[in-house]
């Protein structure tokens, strides 16, 4: 099975900058979509960033301009750099690795306040 831990959470004031990284335990970040989703306080789990196989970016709206989702395919590494942040980002942030199904990691916490 696939496995994901996520890393690079927490407490930063709004403005602030946090990088996370997810370390992925098998080599299919190359042949995989990757992603980030989090998941606010009384809200739904929500898409922040992905890239598809092919190098192809998506970013919800709220975060575009201010997120970057990168990939290193010989390190099986995902990360998502987080500029600008705001205290509407606070959440907990999960790496997803998708194919055919979708894998999950345990999250790590993003805490904006100041």
């Amino acid at each position: 099975q696939v496995q994901l831990v996520e890393s690079g959470g927490g407490l930063v004031q709004p403005g602030g900058s946090l990088r996370l990284s997810c370390v992925v335990s098998r080599s299919i970040v190359s042949i995989f979509t990757m992603g980030w989703y989090r998941q606010a306080p009384g809200k739904q789990r929500e898409l922040v960033a992905a890239i598809s196989t092919g190098g192809s970016t998506n970013y919800t709206d709220s975060v575009k301009g201010r997120f970057t989702i990168s990939r290193d395919n010989a390190k099986n590494t995902v990360s998502l750099r987080m500029n600008s942040l705001k205290p509407e980002d606070t959440a907990v942030y999960y790496c997803d690795a998708r194919r055919t199904g979708s894998y999950w990691g345990q999250g790590t916490q993003v805490t904006v306040s100041s």
